[in-house]
């Protein structure tokens, strides 16, 4: 056997740096959200958050400008998630923000 190819059962080995950085970026995280407004804060990270992270905010965040601000986030393959606010909320302000993206997005 050849040493041509890299093992797949082998674990990737991390970068020392990255390793730094994602360190120093969670202790800045933390450090914000106990020192700093944590709805600034969400409002912020929001921004950079995946797909699955603006869902899950647009669902269930405890600060309503958080929810509208993911709500506004949400691409075409949220549809599903749209359609569950609108169903569980479907008079309250932010019902009606999924109601109005919803129809931008079709």
């Amino acid at each position: 056997m050849s040493n041509c190819c890299s093992d797949p059962t082998e674990i990737p080995k991390v970068d020392p740096r990255d390793l730094v950085r994602e360190q120093t970026r969670y202790g800045d995280l933390v450090r914000e959200l106990f020192t700093s407004d944590p709805e600034k804060l969400m409002l912020h990270e929001l921004r950079e958050a995946n797909t699955y992270l603006r869902e899950l905010a647009a669902l269930r965040a405890h600060y309503p400008s958080v929810r509208l601000a993911a709500i506004a986030l949400l691409e075409a393959s949220s549809l599903p998630v749209l359609q569950r606010i609108i169903d569980k909320e479907q008079a309250s302000e932010i019902g009606l923000a999924a109601t109005e993206h919803l129809q931008k997005l079709q």
